[in-house]
């Protein structure tokens, strides 16, 4: 019986996660949007949150963390120079944390009044970096972003439009990702999936996390980040929360990445975030959110992190229960078939990516091997602060 309730439990839980929340959340997102299409015949008020005129247009501060960004770091000043944002109104501030590589040399050579740059003597750590940033910041509204991340022209703007709404603490960019052959049948897949989501949860009032590449934040908003926060761009926004103010997502404020190459680097920043996901669990399972909010927390979050233990839980009890019937003996070689085809994934790399599923087998299984790792972290107290590029 204790084999049985625990199979049905993680079969339940494991199937909610992947399948029937984003379904519930389908429906849900699509009575609300009849309700809100309904409105706007109704009352045509406009829906959409308008453009300011160049009047408008407030303040910002741009911050650029760097660790060892040399290859990507030209790009990245080039890309900030062809923002479409009035340059007495933009001030922009590259922190380089201790880089050693010659990401220090490209950011001494910039000549733009509007860029400053901060270099720190040693590696701190992100949340370190953009602490020292914001204490130079002069502006009202802060945009983050990546070395590695290539803004569209208008993406500031569209960022900025929403804290017209006084209650508005923090706005969230759309970032498209883009890599090789293996990324667009690995994270690729699971990207797309992922921002579905997103936009749904999004419509709902529900976001929970920005990208780290591209999102805005009222200044006010911004609490000292502690060298344990690892997923500032998760822990910031439930902190505006905390504070009463909203989170929003708009998905015209565009931003592009270069992916890694392959899905182990994928794994090393998994584990980070799994780490610094448990490690924030505490305070982020205290901040009050709304009712479809809690939802998409719960089943969005909070499920995610747990579920390597649902996937060994549900393998352990089938292999209990194996000999109760056929159903047992098809769900025990469903699932072995599942983590023999993500072996092969594994084993083969390249060579199999034309087999179907194979290299999504794979990612899949890596990305929540990766939590399991970064939960043992969490329990060794691995106070691993330092950040890197993956490439």
């Amino acid at each position: 019986m204790l084999a049985a309730a625990v199979f049905w439990t993680c079969l339940s839980l494991v199937s909610y996660t992947y399948l029937l929340y984003p379904c519930l959340l389908f429906v849900i997102y699509a009575f609300a949007q009849a309700r809100t299409d309904l409105r706007f015949l109704t009352t045509r008020r406009d829906r959409r949150r308008r453009a300011l005129g160049a009047a408008e247009l407030p303040p910002v501060t741009l911050i650029v963390p760097a660790y060892n960004e040399e290859a990507c770091l030209k790009d990245k000043i080039a890309n900030v120079g062809e923002l479409d944002y009035p340059r007495d109104r933009l001030q922009v501030i590259f922190v380089s944390d201790g880089s050693t590589d010659g990401t220090n040399d490209v950011l001494g050579a910039i000549d733009d009044p509007a860029v400053e740059t901060l270099l720190l003597p040693t590696r701190a750590g992100k949340a370190t970096a953009l602490n020292r940033a914001v204490e130079r910041a002069r502006h009202g509204i802060l945009v983050f972003s990546d070395a590695a991340t290539m803004f569209r022209p208008d993406a500031v703007r569209q960022l900025v439009r929403h804290f017209a709404a006084p209650r508005v603490g923090v706005a969230c960019g759309a970032l498209g990702l883009r890599g090789g052959d293996e990324f667009s049948r690995t994270e690729g897949v699971y990207w797309r999936y992922e921002m579905s989501l997103r936009l749904m949860e999004a419509r709902l009032g529900a976001t929970l996390t920005a990208s780290g590449a591209i999102y805005a934040l009222r200044r006010e908003c911004y609490r000292p980040l502690t060298p344990d926060d690892l997923i500032d761009d998760f822990v910031v926004p439930m902190r505006a929360r905390t504070l009463g103010f909203e989170v929003v997502f708009d998905p015209e404020a565009q931003a592009l990445e270069v992916a890694g190459e392959s899905v182990r680097d994928e794994f090393t920043r998994r584990v980070r975030i799994a780490t610094g996901s448990f490690r924030a669990l505490r305070e982020l399972v205290q901040v009050p959110l709304a009712p479809l909010a809690c939802l998409a927390f719960f089943s969005h979050k909070v499920l995610r992190w747990v579920l390597p233990f649902l996937l060994i839980g549900l393998f352990a009890a089938n292999l209990a229960l194996v000999d109760r019937g056929p159903f047992y003996q098809a769900m025990l070689a469903a699932q072995g078939a599942f983590y023999l085809w993500a072996g092969v994934g594994f084993l083969f790399g390249e060579r199999v990516r034309r087999l179907p599923l194979a290299l999504l087998c794979y990612f899949l299984v890596t990305i929540n091997i990766a939590f399991l790792v970064g939960f043992l972290r969490f329990l060794g107290g691995r106070k691993e602060t330092a950040w890197q590029r993956v490439s």
